[in-house]
């Protein structure tokens, strides 16, 4: 007991005497290990934008008339107009999307709902009956929008 005793006072000395070299308050175990270097703020994610889905029926006439239909038969213009020009909702006319305009965005704006009042509609309809949507919305202000606004 009494080698295991002068074995763990050298050790302690070893280590007083190690961290005599170093700056006030780093200890011998801190020195000895790398700097890690943390992020402070948001962590940038990847350089390359990652590849998001397109919609399979954007530029389909008949899917975007079908997803006129369904923007009235859901009550979609309950909050965003008749016409989508905006109401209690935001207008989906504008080019400056708070949460992006991409076919996946609005997808996901779609089926997952935002805050403040969007409902998420994806467990409500099927993923061909949002793409649609996706298609009308996306062919506003266009030439092909189907039952323009007059």
């Amino acid at each position: 007991m009494r080698m295991h005793l002068t074995g763990i006072g050298l050790l302690l000395l070893a280590g007083i005497a190690t961290g005599c070299n170093q700056p006030p308050g780093v200890s011998a175990a801190a020195a000895s290990m790398p700097a890690i270097r943390t992020p402070v703020g948001p962590v940038p994610g990847p350089t390359v934008d990652p590849r998001r889905p397109q919609n399979p029926l954007g530029g389909n006439p008949s899917a975007m008339a079908e997803g006129r239909q369904l923007f009235v038969r859901m009550n979609c213009s309950g909050c965003h107009g008749g016409h989508a020009g905006g109401g209690m909702g935001p207008s989906l006319r504008d080019v400056d999307w708070m949460y992006g305009s991409t076919d996946a965005q609005i997808f996901s704006s779609i089926a997952e709902g935002r805050a403040h009042g969007m409902p998420a509609w994806g467990t409500k309809l099927q993923d061909d009956q949002l793409w649609k949507l996706v298609a009308y919305i996306k062919a506003m202000r266009t030439p092909d929008e189907p039952d323009p606004p007059s």
